[in-house]
């Protein structure tokens, strides 16, 4: 069987180049297989060690929500029980800090540098205080250890020693409270 007519031929050229096309697709496909270092084990292997670790990180932010209730009731016990309301915060802290220095024999040099800060959205102001005092070594290691006992809550930021002309030596400290609004 022959086909002479022009619209045949044409018909044939059509469907060779649509075999063609399939043919260059198919070489691109198998070109690309062939050149991927994997094989379809090892990309198996690796995608379900990645839903592993995502499964994972899931688990871990679901403890966290969990547990997010309790915090938040713990926070809310420290500030009321730990934290001293925001009225006179300086002289009580002036008071405090005077008697534990008192209690442990050192005297005060100076007080400077109370400064406060409130913190945004937390309900708390920040205080920094900066205070010198003097004393013998036994005296500074009884105050620390008094601060730390103390039923108010201080951070000590730093912490330096000094000798002084009398023999004895000069605690300067930085410190900071907190107090609730």
């Amino acid at each position: 069987m022959a086909i002479n007519t022009k619209s045949g031929k044409n018909i044939i050229r059509f469907i060779i180049g649509i075999i063609l096309l399939a043919d260059i697709a198919l070489i691109f496909v198998n070109w690309h297989l062939a050149s991927s270092t994997a094989t379809p084990g090892e990309e198996v292997r690796a995608l379900r060690r990645r839903r592993d670790v995502m499964a994972a990180d899931i688990r871990r932010a679901e403890l966290i929500r969990a547990g997010l209730p309790s915090v938040e009731t713990e926070t809310a016990s420290f500030m009321q029980k730990d934290l001293r309301p925001d009225a006179a915060w300086s002289s009580s802290i002036v008071e405090d800090l005077a008697a534990l220095a008192r209690d442990s024999g050192l005297q005060i040099i100076s007080t400077e540098h109370f400064r406060q800060k409130p913190i945004e959205n937390r309900g708390v102001d920040e205080i920094t205080i900066t205070i010198s005092m003097q004393g013998a070594y036994p005296s500074l290691v009884s105050f620390i250890n008094a601060l730390e006992r103390s039923k108010n809550f201080y951070l000590l930021d730093s912490l330096s020693l000094d000798s002084s002309s009398e023999g004895t030596l000069k605690l300067n400290l930085a410190l900071r409270t907190y107090f609730h609004l």
